[in-house]
């Protein structure tokens, strides 16, 4: 049996790379918190950070796993030594959540994610490509029915119909994909959510099946349940990636990190947070300058904001001087 070599390239198409499989497995790993993660929303001056980023990275632990389970598919089909698989782990453009539903692990819920009668929304998905003939299993049909909590339930109403996401308002999209500056139109909605949102999962009805993870590395970190924006906010470029080692926060880098962290600082409404507002708007990425200046027009009085605007009179990156304009102070 031989495995067909990972690409670094996480666009790769598997049908490129491999255009002889005639089987796909697709399996689903439970990653189920303890407690409804939107509990954290409550809590101003801490970060909320979603359920799947608690951990360290599950790409890794899932590749093994699957990998594990190849190895037996080949010691069960010694008839077939020219045997050759793939593992995908959200690492190619592979559509894992049609696949799921086909395979039947679930189905797609209103919010475009998969579902299952078991585990709720909580699942990490994975697929082995492989040459081998196996039987088909029966697909899941859609159980939603006229609930619409998970759409109703976003806070930047990115879905404009069920079934249908607009990525450019999800809040995971934003703070983890989105280079560049967030509009304004999403940054009150966004509250203290740092990394990801879990909203729509979590409003699942079908969530009252689901099971806590009981795999140990998927066991929520104690630092990062609530963890506290001021500390966070302080962190350079060696402790973020130290203390996100191991952990999918660490790929956004420091810039995005701090970028989300002004955001939810400015929503926090927390006067004792001012100080990682000033220091902020030195940052070297005009990105967190400008949504620092956006944080402290959310903190700072209007007289308090002007004399900052005065500060940072020489400031010449022309987002950031729209953030100024947009509180209204003249520099």
């Amino acid at each position: 049996m031989g495995w067909m070599e990972d690409t670094a390239d996480r666009r790769a198409d598997p049908r490129v790379l491999w255009s002889d499989v005639r089987s796909i497995i697709m399996l689903g790993m439970n990653y189920g918190p303890d407690a409804d993660p939107r509990e954290i929303l409550a809590q101003k001056t801490k970060g909320a950070i979603s359920v799947y980023a608690r951990h360290r990275d599950y790409h890794d632990l899932i590749k093994g796993r699957l990998k594990m389970l190849g190895s037996w598919i080949a010691g069960e089909a010694k008839s077939d030594p020219a045997l050759e698989m793939k593992v995908f782990v959200d690492t190619a453009p592979v559509m894992e959540k049609p696949l799921a539903a086909s395979a039947g692990l679930g189905w797609q819920g209103k919010h475009t994610n998969l579902v299952s009668r078991e585990f709720g929304s909580w699942l990490f998905l994975g697929s082995i490509f492989l040459t081998l003939d196996l039987p088909e299993d029966e697909a899941e049909i859609d159980h939603c029915g006229t609930c619409s909590a998970c759409l109703d339930a976003c806070p930047t109403k990115a879905f404009p119909g069920p079934y249908t996401l607009d990525a450019r308002k999800c809040i995971s999209y934003l703070t983890i994909e989105h280079h560049g500056i967030i509009d304004r139109e999403f940054r009150e909605a966004m509250g203290n959510r740092i990394y990801g949102c879990d909203d729509c999962l979590a409003a699942c009805p079908w969530n009252k099946f689901a099971q806590v993870a009981r795999e140990a590395k998927l066991q929520a970190r104690a630092d990062l349940l609530a963890p506290d924006l001021y500390a966070l906010a302080g962190l350079d470029d060696a402790a973020f990636r130290t203390h996100f080692s191991g952990s999918p926060i660490k790929r956004i880098g420091l810039s995005r990190f701090r970028r989300n962290l002004m955001i939810a600082i400015g929503n926090s409404g927390d006067a004792t947070l001012r100080p990682r507002v000033i220091e902020n708007l030195r940052f070297p990425d005009p990105q967190v300058r400008a949504l620092a200046v956006w944080a402290a027009g959310k903190l700072y009085p209007p007289d308090e904001v002007a004399k900052l605007a005065r500060e940072h009179a020489h400031e010449s990156d022309e987002y950031v001087q729209a953030e100024w304009r947009a509180l209204g102070v003249t520099r």
